[in-house]
């Protein structure tokens, strides 16, 4: 739910529109204001989760999202809907960087290459989906139940993960509240700059100020990660290379990904003539295959490593955009595109199934959340950048005049596409060869546990 709400909200725009009213900037914002608290809080709800309890905070998050699920679908005005899209970007933050904690503790290490590698093609499948799943729901019943999906699914989840999931805590976990207010503040502004670039322009003075003090934050969070006793995130994790290597390469996929999928979805509407549902059906042997190739590619990666498996699937991905950039014209057939798709569905499924598992075998259980934090808030941070470098790009070189026009803006957008997302395959190289095994946390049943009977775990001392 958390991933598909990147995206979902896109196809449906124009019906929201209609219905709510606003402006352009109104509209953008509908996207900006889940993606904006979506990166911003991902490294406090992480830490928030490593001091009060990951499943505790889990079913917060869950709750929070699910309540702004149903204030979004009954928003009366476009300002109620933008406020209830934040808090569901609040909700989503909290929850989804404890999702891959708490499921490495639950799978044992022989299993857990597969069990990330279906957690990684659900998550792809999810963000690459969005656009068809709100189009499909906008155009045949109505834009609000892209949200009202998500509220059975929520109400489900919350007593599921009470029974289910176990408690666990970072031991001796403490909020770090300079080091919060500094990532937050730094991303805030990086992320507000790049999704608001295109309307106001990259040498505007709030894109510039939001660019340069939000630079000045990150760096002094770099040297608080160096030099406070305790951070929210430790600067040593980046001296393991598999961690530096798997977490630049995820932005730079998400750059590459985020932005020529938001491109692609509007070209073959725009400029081919699909509907939004047939759009997001003949994008599915690409957005559709990491359902059936990651589960696969997991087994593989835990048998031979996770950095061919990453590498080969990032240089697919690659390959598959400079395809498109190489074809694409205002009349393409589906036939010519077919091979690109399939091609790069290849390789988002080779990706994402490993770099999970490489991700957290990276570190101690102790520093699993803020492993996962970080990752996913660079991922979030990668994806604004992809689309607001590839829409600036699209901008310069064509626009919405015509179909040609659209064209001669994709194609170089594409061409940046596939350059980062090579430079990720080579960054993939700095991984190790084999993925170090992470123990499962040792548990045992808490004394309050064992008085009254229940059964669930917490981690033992050391």
């Amino acid at each position: 739910m958390a991933a598909l709400d990147n995206l979902v909200v896109t196809t449906a725009l124009p019906a929201i529109r209609a219905d709510l009213g606003g402006g352009l900037e109104d509209l953008e914002w509908t996207v900006n204001a889940y993606t904006l608290t979506f990166a911003v809080l991902l490294m406090f709800g992480a830490a928030l989760g490593d001091r009060f309890g990951r499943r505790r905070l889990f079913i917060a998050g869950l709750a929070v999202f699910t309540a702004a699920s149903a204030a979004a679908a009954l928003s009366p005005g476009i300002d109620e809907l933008i406020a209830a899209r934040a808090v569901q970007g609040v909700g989503a933050a909290v929850m989804m960087p404890l999702t891959l904690t708490l499921l490495t503790a639950a799978v044992p290490a022989a299993r857990r290459g597969m069990a990330l590698g279906i957690y990684g093609a659900v998550t792809g499948l999810a963000v690459a989906s969005g656009p068809l799943i709100g189009g499909s729901l906008t155009e045949h019943i109505s834009w609000q139940w892209i949200f009202w999906l998500n509220v059975p699914i929520g109400l489900a989840l919350i007593p599921l993960a009470r029974l289910r999931l176990a408690e666990s805590t970072a031991p001796g976990a403490r909020l770090d509240l300079p080091g919060t207010l500094l990532i937050s503040g730094g991303l805030f502004g990086i992320v507000y700059a790049l999704v608001n670039a295109n309307a106001e322009g990259w040498t505007s003075a709030p894109v510039l100020t939001g660019l340069i003090v939000g630079t000045a934050l990150v760096a002094g969070f770099v040297h608080h990660g160096f030099t406070h006793a305790n951070p929210i995130l430790p600067m040593r994790l980046f001296r393991d290379r598999g961690f530096l290597g798997i977490n630049l390469a995820s932005l730079l996929m998400f750059l590459g990904m985020f932005g020529s999928i938001f491109l692609l979805s509007q070209f073959l509407q725009g400029v081919v003539g699909y509907s939004p549902t047939e759009a997001g059906l003949r994008m599915l042997p690409w957005t559709g295959m990491p359902m059936i190739v990651a589960p696969l590619a997991g087994i593989l990666s835990d048998r031979i490593g996770g950095r061919p498996v990453v590498a080969a699937g990032l240089a697919f991905q690659a390959l598959g955009l400079g395809w498109f950039a190489v074809i694409l014209s205002a009349d393409v057939s589906y036939a010519a595109q077919l091979p690109p798709l399939i091609l790069s569905g290849i390789g988002m499924a080779l990706y994402f199934a490993p770099a999970a598992n490489v991700l957290m075998s990276t570190v101690s259980p102790a520093d699993q959340g803020k492993a996962s934090g970080t990752n996913n808030a660079l991922r979030e941070v990668g994806g604004a950048l992809g689309v607001a470098v590839l829409a600036s790009v699209f901008s310069a070189q064509g626009g919405y005049e015509s179909p040609q026009a659209f064209t001669d803006g994709t194609v170089p957008a594409l061409w940046i596409g596939a350059g980062a997302v090579a430079l990720a395959a080579a960054l993939a190289l700095l991984l190790p060869r084999k993925a170090k095994d992470v123990p499962t946390p040792v548990s045992v049943p808490a004394p309050a546990a064992v008085a009254s009977g229940a059964t669930d775990k917490v981690p033992a001392a050391g």
